[in-house]
């Protein structure tokens, strides 16, 4: 089998080497002509198959050996060699008096036309991409197709002795094997074989279309641009031989497109080099135009054209052409990504669907947002604990694209193959760069949103526990205090004159039970508010707690206002109170200095605890005292960090909003930095 391969690969190169060379050695035999023998026009879209055809099927050979649609390239390319290498020499021979030599030139060079031409517009676009027909219902025009191009070699290789009206050389090239009993009907069958292949011609184009409208997402892209390509071709060939120029430049392309579409689908980054070059050629197509538009209408108006036309148009090409070059680029990615390709198209639709809805619903449109602008098959952001918001199937292998919002990872964005549309940009660094900031901001807006919905959550399961607690000690506890007190005072009444040692004993049980209660009332308030904050004020009862825990604690209050919220009040003591018993348990220091102090230009009263201990140790996991504490402010709405400072030691800051207050305002410093 590898002496095989071997065997056709050379054969391919061999077939590639002649048909370029062929190719060639007809310019260079067409260059010298002498008038009236010279071929009008000089190119034709044969000289670019001859020279494209042979290369493109011959690397198909090479790779592919058992594709069908790399010896048709091959083949079909030689074909046009050989036609375009008989029509230089049918002129170069006829121009020095051998008719005879240049007449079976003409016969090998039209009977190459006809089966090349056939092959590579017709059986070409049939058996493509895969090798096969795209059913059995398409056999009838591959005969079709064979039947008229035999007959229209045939009737060129017997062709009778033309008219010398309209003949394009001199002088008439003689057919040696001419059928002259042709003569009356050669007309007809030449107009019958030529719409038959045009014909023929436009149901290739129509089976590669169909493939491309019924085919999976991998023959789509595979199809894409040959499609493309072949429609031009196909309008040029159409045209007639005054598109000569543009025809045989688009040709070229053809063959090119096939075979990235037969290896693979968008090689070498294939959609950018077909923008680059039809932005290339209509900017120079519409600079021309205007340039000699204007210079010819400024030879009309003004006197001296040498002198003012060329300045004039050189100034209003130049006004032109960044604008021309920029509506060029917006059509090209609007072609090619479709509407929200474009960056600045989808940042207007991102910001949209961000604005409309809340943080948990903008993710879940700009996820199915970014799938449809990038052309994959899923997208999905994973903010971890936070919950994923997904838009299709990423896959097993799907890219991941990190989401930092202000240095801060906030999660991942993972992006799934490209997707059944034409040119899917999923790996455009443009989109992908375009769309991170976006989704980082809505995948921390929804971090934030699910932390103040579990602090919430917190702050109700303690209040509820709070209760719990509350209705157990009053039932259980003072509840049955006071039925067993009041059945101690009728038993009492009722031992009082029988028995009065009796009673007294009762009563001396009633009065102990009784301070018990008080006791236990008086736990129940303390919980509920410390009465030293009504006896004392704040800054009082803040100072006697200090005192409590045997700390060289120093308490300051500065501008406090009179009559704070009672909330205030209990989140600042409570604040300090846990703060200090972790200074006393934790933190090894020998003093600590609380600080109460009235912010006005935040309207809010800020608590500090700190302490000249060790500071935070590495590694800390928050427990139940500094959660208790962050809830607390966050209850009013306020903040609390605890941090360690430079100096040493950790500091407790709070800030706790009074009433008025602009939230915007009252947030600590930890939560402005993390806004801007």
């Amino acid at each position: 089998m590898s002496a095989i391969r071997r065997c056709g690969a050379a054969l391919a190169a061999a077939a590639a080497a002649g048909g370029v060379g062929l190719t060639v050695a007809a310019l260079v035999v067409a260059g010298p002509l002498p008038p009236g023998w010279r071929l009008d026009p000089p190119l034709v879209p044969d000289h670019a198959a001859g020279l494209m055809f042979p290369l493109a099927g011959a690397y198909l050979v090479a790779r592919r050996p058992r594709l069908v649609i790399g010896w048709l390239m091959l083949v079909g390319g030689l074909l046009c060699a050989v036609n375009v290498f008989c029509s230089a020499q049918l002129s170069a021979y006829a121009s020095a008096g051998g008719m005879d030599a240049a007449g079976w030139f003409r016969i090998i060079g039209t009977v190459a036309w006809a089966l090349g031409g056939s092959t590579l517009a017709v059986l070409l676009p049939l058996f493509s991409p895969d090798g096969r027909l795209p059913s059995h219902r398409w056999r009838p025009v591959l005969v079709f197709t064979v039947a008229v191009t035999l007959v229209e070699a045939a009737r060129t290789a017997v062709r009778p002795t033309p008219s010398a009206a309209g003949y394009p050389f001199p002088q008439i090239i003689p057919n040696p094997i001419a059928l002259e009993a042709l003569a009356p009907y050669n007309h007809t069958i030449q107009a019958i074989t030529k719409i038959g292949t045009m014909a023929a011609v436009v149901c290739a184009l129509l089976a590669l279309g169909l493939r491309f409208a019924h085919g999976d997402a991998t023959i789509r892209r595979q199809i894409a641009w040959p499609l493309a390509t072949f429609a031009g071709y196909v309008a040029f060939l159409l045209a007639g031989e005054d598109f000569w120029l543009p025809g045989s430049l688009w040709t070229g392309l053809v063959p090119v497109a096939m075979a990235f579409s037969v290896l693979r689908y968008r090689l070498y980054g294939i959609e950018t080099v077909v923008s680059r070059a039809v932005v290339a050629t209509g900017l120079v197509v519409v600079v021309s135009a205007v340039y000699f538009g204007v210079a010819a209408l400024a030879g009309m108006l003004v006197t001296g054209y040498d002198a003012v036309a060329g300045p004039v148009a050189a100034l209003v090409t130049g006004a032109l052409f960044r604008p021309v070059l920029t509506r060029l680029r917006r059509l090209m990615d609007l072609l090619l990504y479709g509407r929200h390709g474009d960056p600045r198209e989808l940042a207007r639709r991102l910001v949209s669907e961000i604005g409309a809805s809340d943080p948990r619903g903008a993710l879940a449109a700009v996820t199915t947002s970014v799938r449809e602008a990038l052309g994959v098959t899923g997208v999905a952001v994973d903010l971890g604990e936070a919950g994923t918001a997904e838009a299709g199937e990423t896959g097993p292998a799907p890219r991941r694209v990190p989401l930092i919002w202000h240095g801060e990872p906030v999660g991942r964005m993972l992006l799934g193959p490209p997707g059944p549309r034409r040119f899917a940009a999923a790996y455009n660094e443009r989109l992908v760069a375009a769309v991170t900031p976006y989704v980082a901001d809505v995948a921390h807006a929804v971090i934030m949103a699910a932390d103040l919905e579990r602090s919430r959550e917190r702050i109700l399961t303690a209040r509820e526990e709070e209760r719990r607690r509350l209705r157990r000690d009053l039932h259980d506890g003072l509840g049955q205090a006071l039925a067993g007190m009041a059945m101690s005072i009728t038993l009492a009444r009722a031992s009082l004159r029988g028995s009065p040692e009796s009673a007294d004993r009762l009563l001396g049980e009633l009065r102990t039970g009784m301070d018990t209660v008080s006791q236990e009332i008086r736990e129940l308030v303390y919980g509920l508010r410390p009465p030293s904050l009504d006896d004392l004020g704040l800054a009082g009862a803040v100072r006697a707690l200090a005192a409590e825990t045997g700390l060289a604690a120093t308490v300051t209050a500065e501008d406090l206002p009179s009559g704070l919220p009672a909330a205030v009040e209990v989140a600042a003591y409570r604040i300090v109170q846990e703060a200090l018993t972790n200074v006393r348990k934790h933190a090894g220091a020998s003093a600590a200095a609380v600080g109460l102090r009235h912010c006005e230009r935040r309207r809010a009263l800020v608590v500090t605890v700190g302490d000249d201990g060790g500071g935070l140790p590495t590694g800390l996991r928050p427990g139940v005292g500094f959660s208790s504490m962050r809830e607390r402010a966050a209850e009013l709405g306020g903040t609390c960090s605890i941090t360690s400072p430079p100096a040493g030691g950790t500091l407790v800051t709070a800030v706790l909003p009074l009433p008025g207050a602009d939230a915007a305002e009252t947030e600590g410093p930890h939560r402005r930095g993390d806004r801007r």
